[in-house]
């Protein structure tokens, strides 16, 4: 019988009385309970468990032995006593456009909202004020200290984050609510803050010298997301069912796994794509992306001027992941944090972090978000197009591959015209990415290195491109290189190809095939 599976359920009781499907993380959960420390933060990507993470520990710690039932935790030690818990959860509401006044009537209803279910009386005074004098009366009610649960502790900061005026008053009324905190240690049993990012005004983390960051703790890599191993577990019946074998195993896995949080070699799912992907019968859909378009992000890259032909081979220290804030920001690390990128390796020796796109689900459809910036097509001319790139790739049909690539260079702005090769480089390789086609850029050898690599079923295409010389000169670098050296075992026919732009039609002038 197929699994009932929990499509946007957030609520852990919800699941578990309802009767849909859990990946059992208890004993993950356990062991950071039973650890030392008692002031955590863990920052995940969006829509990646963090909420049904922060409701499992709010029944926790409300003592619902009854929810847990034959899961790890029932059989392991844990004292199932009731404690007060305050959860507050910030992914509602519109900031972005509601500001201030969205941000303390979040506040204010969602302490009101505790303050009811707890019974106790709501005092009506000023946000910090309501918080401090909220856990001091459940502490007093109960007899025991309180949990405290944030959820999207920074969805306000993320939303105004390009609205300078809006952004400073959210920050400055979140520093004193969470401020909160310190002034009330004695009250406090448990605080967990969950979020996409650090941001280090926030009181939060100067003021709470005993909070522990767990977001790059190889311990915790695996407490949201979901492993191989759980995959296959869990799932069995919903892989076999659409198609089960190697082949689809590794497929899912290309397009769905990949999220690494830290040096240890573990990698997860997206929990949100790979349930809707068993939802639609084994539909490959960039859900995950769809659910959230990162124009903030794609407006970051392009007043940076990053190289996005270089985002897969960035390489952070720690201390970079770290350093965030609305006057301070750097884009590759908030790539990361938003699951735009992740871990793809570590330099224990120099403690620095190889970063990349985690699968092709993101690879593609974030290829797409950039192209929009860079490449100006009518829509009902693309589909046309489209096919004619692959079937001609695939074909091993280099002209009519290349005359297909032209359209794509229609319309570039006249100002970019003069730009370096990088440029018309960038459309390329956005073109091709956005179809899903395996495209490398900037592929480094013992002595050069390659413009461009494609790989198709039956072809690897070597290309060299020159802005500033012609396509012979393209061709014969490939060659005097040997750029194609590293191909030559992989069993594929090898097409070298040369590529001329024409600067002054703003295209692909001539091209030769070798």
């Amino acid at each position: 019988m197929p699994l009932k599976l929990p499509l946007g359920i957030q609520t852990f009781s919800t699941i578990r009385e309802d009767g849909y499907h859990y990946v059992d993380k208890t004993a993950r959960i356990h062991e950071l309970l039973s650890g030392s420390g008692y002031v955590f933060f863990l920052s995940r990507p969006r829509r990646f468990g963090k909420s049904l993470l922060c409701s499992t520990l709010g029944a926790l710690f409300e003592g619902r032995r009854e929810l847990f039932k034959g899961l790890a935790i029932d059989s392991l030690t844990w004292e199932w006593k009731k404690h007060p818990v305050i959860h507050i959860a910030l992914n509602q509401g519109n900031y972005e456009s509601g500001g201030i006044d969205a941000l303390k009537a979040r506040l204010h209803e969602a302490l009101r909202e505790v303050a009811q279910c707890l019974k106790i009386p709501f005092r009506n005074e000023v946000l910090s004020e309501q918080f401090s004098a909220l856990l001091s009366d459940a502490h007093i009610q109960f007899g025991e200290k309180v949990a405290v649960i944030i959820d999207e502790y920074d969805k306000p900061l993320l939303d105004s984050i390009d609205k300078k005026d809006i952004h400073e008053k959210i920050r400055a009324e979140l520093k004193g609510f969470y401020g909160v905190l310190k002034a009330s240690d004695e009250h406090l049993k448990f605080v967990f803050l969950t979020g996409v990012t650090k941001f280090s005004k926030v009181s939060i983390f100067s003021d709470l010298n005993n909070l522990t960051d767990l977001s790059l703790n190889p311990r915790y890599a695996d407490i949201c997301g979901i492993t191989q191993e759980e995959l296959e577990e869990n799932f069995k019946e919903e892989i076999d069912s659409i198609a089960g074998g190697g082949v689809y195993l590794a497929k899912l896995k290309r397009f769905y796994n990949g999220y690494r949080f830290s040096e240890k070699p573990l990698t997860v799912y997206n929990p949100f794509g790979l349930l809707h992907h068993f939802n639609s019968e084994g539909k490959f859909i960039p859900y995950w992306y769809e659910s959230g378009t990162p124009t903030f992000l794609i407006k970051l890259i392009k007043q940076q001027n990053i190289n996005v032909l270089n985002l897969e081979k960035k390489v952070l220290s720690y201390d970079d992941f770290r350093k965030f804030d609305s006057e301070n920001m750097d884009a590759v690390p908030v790539l990361y944090q938003s699951g735009y990128l992740t871990i793809t390796g570590y330099n224990e020796k120099r403690g620095t972090y190889n970063l990349g796109y985690p699968n092709d689900e993101v690879r593609t459809s974030f290829a797409s978000s950039l192209a929009d910036l860079y490449i100006h097509i009518k829509s009902d001319e693309k589909t046309p197009l489209v096919l004619k790139l692959i079937d001609s790739l695939e074909a091993g049909d280099v002209n009519s591959f290349v005359e297909a690539l032209r359209p794509f260079y229609n319309n570039i702005p006249y100002d970019e015209a003069s730009k370096v090769e990088s440029y018309y480089e960038l459309i390329f390789l956005l073109t091709l990415r956005m179809l899903g086609i395996y495209c490398e850029a900037q592929v480094y050898t013992a002595i050069g290195r390659i413009d461009a690599v494609l790989k198709v079923d039956d072809f690897v295409y070597v290309v060299e491109f020159k802005a500033n010389g012609t396509a012979e000169e393209a061709l014969q670098q490939i060659n005097d290189k040997n750029y194609a050296l590293s191909y030559e075992e992989s069993g594929k026919k090898i097409v070298k190809l040369g590529i001329e732009f024409d600067k002054e039609k703003r295209n692909i002038g001539r091209w030769v095939v070798g």
